[in-house]
């Protein structure tokens, strides 16, 4: 009997574009785009598509079977060559602010949204292409995307959900058959390479940029509709007992405010750092989006960034992500102010929100360390003490957090010491000034860890899972572009699956857990990327 394929027959509900006012013009040339939420556009025919991976447990939200992913179907409509007949796709219309500066329009440059599918549980996923061709926003680009990218945004985003950071999935990675011409680090040096699409899936794909682009043209009643649709399709909790009000609008605020601050609280557990928090990559589901030049922290280090455009400054550094998450909010605080008679909701919100990020954040270091309950000032001072310690000598963060879990009470602080040993770059580097200072503090923590009386057992167990084993180093990012370059999938789907799993202990996967090697200090792709990575 011959399979009958469940992609063709998805449930699609256009709620979007059917709710919003749409751009009249067909064409899919740049162009600046008035009063309107979206903008129809078509993919572009792939020259021979093949698909590389995908995620089944994302096809699984879809009711996707694996036999279903296998299908020329599959294949063709997830790299944009062919469309299922119910599908309509566009790109969103927004702006934002890049680099702390107003940019004015922006919109999906290379991503097109398929439609939202709904599920046997009746949720809603978008399913957004990005890679597919030009809309009406690529600003004189063809909206293509190639391999080395579209595999990173593959990965990192299965390997977020996974560690527990709030995300949008991938579901699958398909090659066009195309190449594509990049300068990756827009130094003069542009190389053909493979074009690749990655098929994106989350509840919405929305914006700060969004609403901040109305606001700054001061059209509000297209900032209204779009306000209006969003509380309605995903926070309708908002509206009972309630008509659509001043009240209604500072509450969603607040609640993107809440949902903002759990996804950056997230990152800084497990030491990611998004490398381009601009406002148009701040989703208001509080999501982690546009995996771009993404990276994870191996030696800590709070000033570290992998974005080479970033370089300079810093502002998107790690130890900055907090306080530009607040900066951001104030951006779509503004945006929508003109529709709230009373602002001063909007800026207690906005205070309320730079002293909660600490605790928060005390709280989640507190985890990180061991503990159940707080001793506010005492903590305080042995996480400062901590931080200042990691930054003294080359230290995985990583590997230090598995490591500590494997201290005992009864070792002695040199003892402990030797335990952490690992997770140094180079040991010999430690002088015995360092060594009296980790001394002094593990003698401080073995204290602090008396008063939450559990055993070193149950304490090793409530840390590792929240200190991850596995994350997505750079270079082993890089080293599966590499292999992939030359035909070579193996080291891609071991990748997926360590990352499935971070916190448990594996066997035989020891070289997911390696220190970055030296070969990959200086390397591209490895230590620092650009917005094209």
């Amino acid at each position: 009997m011959k399979h009958k394929n469940s992609l063709s027959s998805l449930h699609f509900d256009h709620r979007f574009t059917t709710s919003l006012p749409a751009d009249s013009c067909l064409e899919p040339h740049s162009r600046q785009v008035f009063s309107s939420c979206f903008s129809w556009v078509k993919p572009m025919k792939m020259s021979d598509p093949t698909l590389l991976i995908h995620a089944q447990e994302v096809a699984d939200l879809l009711g996707l079977s694996e036999q279903d992913c296998l299908s020329e179907l599959f294949k063709n409509v997830l790299s944009g060559h062919d469309l299922l007949d119910d599908m309509r796709p566009y790109a969103m219309c927004y702006g934002g602010h890049q680099f702390g500066s107003w940019a004015g329009q922006l919109g999906d440059g290379r991503a097109m949204n398929l439609g939202e599918v709904v599920n046997a549980q009746a949720e809603h996923w978008s399913l957004q292409l990005k890679g597919a061709g030009p809309t009406p926003y690529s600003r004189g680009s063809d909206g293509l995307a190639v391999l080395r990218s579209s595999l990173r945004e593959f990965l990192c985003s299965e390997a977020m959900f996974h560690l527990g950071v709030p995300t949008t999935r991938a579901l699958s990675l398909c090659l066009t058959g195309d190449l594509v011409s990049r300068d990756m680090f827009y130094d003069g040096h542009a190389k053909d390479e493979q074009g690749a699409v990655v098929c994106r899936v989350a509840p919405s794909f929305l914006r700060f940029g969004n609403f901040q682009l109305f606001g700054a043209r001061k059209d509000y009643d297209t900032l209204k509709k779009l306000l209006d649709y969003t509380i309605q399709a995903h926070f309708p909790h908002l509206l009972q007992d309630k008509a659509n009000s001043v009240s209604v609008y500072a509450a969603w605020f607040s609640e993107v405010c809440d949902l903002t601050q759990h996804m950056i609280v997230h990152w800084m557990r497990v030491g990611f750092v998004h490398g381009v928090m601009n406002t148009d990559n701040m989703s208001i589901l509080g999501l982690t989006i546009d995996y771009g030049p993404y990276g994870w922290l191996e030696a800590y280090d709070p000033d570290w960034t992998p974005n080479t455009t970033d370089a300079e400054y810093r502002r998107y550094a790690f130890d900055q992500q907090g306080d530009i998450s607040c900066w951001n909010l104030i951006q779509l605080a503004n945006a929508i102010a003109p529709l709230v008679d009373d602002v001063s909701a909007l800026q207690a919100r906005v205070d309320a929100y730079r002293a909660d990020y600490h605790q928060v954040w005390a709280t989640m270091m507190g985890q990180k360390l061991g503990f159940v309950h707080q001793h506010h000032q005492e903590d305080d001072d042995l996480v400062q003490a901590l931080l200042s310690l990691l930054s003294c000598v080359e230290t995985d963060m990583t590997i230090f957090y598995r490591c500590l879990a494997n201290i005992e009470l009864q070792q002695t602080a040199e003892q402990q010491l030797a335990v952490i040993e690992d997770a140094f770059y180079d040991v010999s580097l430690l002088t015995e000034a360092d060594q009296q200072r980790w001394c002094a503090w593990f003698e401080s923590y073995a204290t602090r860890l008396e008063k939450e009386a559990v055993d070193d057992g149950q304490r090793r167990i409530q840390m590792n899972t929240v200190n991850p084993k596995y994350v997505l180093r750079n270079y082993l990012a890089q080293m599966a572009i590499d292999k992939l370059e030359v035909g070579d999938m193996s080291l891609l789907h071991d990748l997926l699956e360590v990352l499935r799993h971070p916190y448990e202990e594996q066997t035989g996967k020891a070289m997911f857990t390696q220190k970055r090697p030296d070969w990959a200090r200086d390397r591209r792709g490895c230590s620092m990327l650009s917005c094209s990575s």
